[in-house]
């Protein structure tokens, strides 16, 4: 499997809700690096997974209306708790959005899966992996 990753990073506030996430019920803020990696078994004709300034320009565009946001206040993830892992799937699924609308420059079809990762830090991280179709 041959794969291409890029890096970006958002900035954010949020709550949850639930005793298990003790102190976190209150708001807070994260830093998260994301990364997307997209993986493939056959390179195309130019010997690419994927163009890698699409990919960069691809996440950027999906992070922007995240960054420097309080996410309790996002209508979409109204009753969320907005975890790692729910991030990364939201994320994955706006990538592959744009893939989808050709933005990839291939086919998303082409693409055997994307993994998106959030980090939280140095000690803790969390993907969600799918294919883009």
């Amino acid at each position: 499997m041959f794969a291409v990753e890029v890096r970006d990073h958002i900035m954010v506030a949020h709550s949850f809700r639930g005793e298990i996430f003790g102190p976190a019920q209150r708001m807070h803020g994260a830093t998260f690096v994301v990364d997307a990696a997209f993986m493939t078994r056959d390179l195309d004709t130019a010997g690419l997974v994927v163009d890698i300034g699409r990919a960069i320009a691809i996440l950027r565009e999906v992070l922007e209306p995240l960054n420097y946001r309080n996410l309790d206040e996002v209508p979409a993830f109204a009753g969320k708790n907005t975890t790692t892992e729910f991030l990364a799937r939201h994320i994955h699924q706006q990538i592959a959005a744009c893939a989808r609308d050709g933005k990839l420059g291939r086919a998303a079809s082409e693409i055997d899966a994307l993994r998106v990762t959030l980090s939280e830090s140095h000690v803790a991280r969390g993907w969600y992996e799918a294919p883009l179709g």
